[in-house]
């Protein structure tokens, strides 16, 4: 027997947000399922998005709001070759951002997969998806199946939510510009994190943008978001890490759907704005060295103790072959790791592979503050 939400109830679960009180999982389920099967008024969605601006949500809430509108929809399964592989990023939204249209060829040169599904410009951000739409014949509205031909054939695609795709934030995207409730902190997450989940990421860099021309204004309050959406990514299980850049003059040196598309592809032909390119680099690499993981394998491998008065393969270990800052090749070892029995499995194979960090030194005139959090596995 199927369960129909009444009006009624729609009516309590949004005075109860509006006076401050905190959802459960369940009262959370079911309004993401009414914006889904249409069976709650556009203006009691716009309501619910209204007192969430004000009220906010605790972070239990917003797990359980993007965990529902991720499974709205259809969740993308992969190859099991392309395990690890499977990234994209995701910028907050700026004048003259044209990051994605760089940053997913280039991940995608490198042997990266990037199933990126954007949105369209709110406010008075510029949408990824309009810039596309400049280029005659484009279509931003692929099937999964399509989907991961693309990806198999040219290693990237850039696509809008279909049906299928997280479909309740499709709905809430567009109310959200409607009731002006765009900057809501527990929106902004739900909607970014959940259509990176259906994408079924291993990593996910989020551009997290500060100053007169972002959403958010200052520094601090950019923090919180960015720390929001690190939070709630790697609780759904995709390694997540943050940039926080400076938006105050424009991405680049064009503005405008058309022109930017122009100057992605100059910027991918090695010409163009060099503070463009240095977003794009910081974006698409990050510049570290996970101890802690390398640390855990060598532990499993004999090297450590788990109680007082174990015995220990003093033979195990590790040694770095490229020091913080070095440059790496495609195909270079940077890691040596010496053990004897077990041998290393393909799970502890994963985790070294996915400690290195690889980017480039920020030069000294980029305004780019990078925000370090902690990241889990998938």
């Amino acid at each position: 027997m199927s369960h129909v939400q009444t009006s009624a109830t729609y009516q309590e679960l949004i005075r109860k947000k509006r006076d401050g009180g905190q959802l459960t999982q369940r009262e959370i389920r079911d309004f993401v399922q009414g914006v889904k099967l249409k069976t709650i008024q556009e203006s009691q969605i716009g309501a619910m998005l209204m007192a969430i601006w004000q009220k906010g949500m605790e972070t239990e809430e917003t797990h359980a709001l993007t965990k529902e509108m991720m499974h709205s929809g259809e969740v993308m399964s992969w190859p099991a070759e392309w395990e690890g592989l499977v990234v994209d990023k995701h910028s907050t939204g700026g004048v003259g951002d044209k990051v994605s249209l760089v940053l997913a060829p280039a991940l995608a040169a490198c042997g990266c997969k990037v199933p990126m599904i954007s949105g369209r410009g709110l406010a008075h951000t510029g949408g990824t998806l309009d810039k596309l739409e400049s280029i005659p014949g484009f279509n931003i509205y692929q099937p999964v199946q399509q989907l991961q031909r693309i990806l198999a054939e040219v290693g990237c695609c850039i696509v809008g939510q279909t049906e299928t795709l997280v479909p309740a934030d499709k709905v809430l995207y567009a109310l959200r510009d409607a009731t002006s409730t765009v900057d809501s902190l527990p929106l902004i997450t739900g909607s970014i994190i959940s259509k990176k989940g259906a994408e079924s990421l291993s990593a996910l860099v989020l551009d997290v943008k500060f100053g007169r021309a972002a959403l958010y204004k200052d520094l601090a309050s950019a923090k919180t978001l960015a720390q929001s959406l690190v939070t709630v990514g790697n609780s759904l299980g995709m390694r997540t890490g943050a940039v926080l850049s400076r938006m105050d003059a424009p991405i680049g040196r064009c503005v405008g759907n058309s022109l930017e598309v122009i100057e992605s592809l100059e910027i991918l032909k090695g010409r163009g704005s060099h503070t463009l390119i240095d977003l794009v680099t910081t974006l698409g690499t990050v510049l570290d060295v996970d101890g802690m993981v390398l640390a855990e394998v060598l532990h499993s491998l004999g090297a450590g103790r788990s109680k007082a008065g174990e015995p220990i393969n003093h033979s195990v270990g590790a040694e770095l072959l490229v020091s913080l800052g070095e440059q790496v090749d495609k195909g270079q070892p940077w890691l040596c790791v010496h053990f004897e029995s077990p041998a290393l499995s393909p799970a502890q194979t994963l985790l070294l592979q996915n400690i290195l960090t690889l980017g480039t030194p920020l030069p000294q005139h980029t305004h780019t503050h990078t925000l370090v959090e902690e990241t889990i596995l998938p």
